[in-house]
């Protein structure tokens, strides 16, 4: 049985990671009011998310869908994401 998690990644946590992970800084702010652009337009690249997606499945044990790593925009990529957390798959 998968365990349901209690959490959503917000646009303040995916910028935090982008910039450890990755080394992109974007301001939260900017990321919330961009989020349908790609993540190319902040200078993120397949293999930047790559590691933002390993990060989260080690932070949460939860192995995340095979499509967050290659969602093209931060809307996408929450929304993928979180509904994993809720469903634990």
């Amino acid at each position: 049985m998968t365990e349901q998690l209690d959490h959503e990644v917000t646009v303040e946590e995916l910028s935090a990671l982008m910039k450890r992970t990755a080394g992109v800084h974007v301001d939260p702010a900017t990321l919330r009011q961009q989020a349908d652009d790609g993540f190319d337009t902040f200078g993120l690249d397949s293999l930047g998310l790559l590691g933002i997606v390993a990060e989260l499945e080690k932070r949460y044990g939860l192995g995340l869908p095979e499509q967050a790593e290659r969602c093209k925009t931060p809307a996408d990529f929450l929304a993928l994401v979180n509904g994993a957390l809720k469903t634990g798959v």
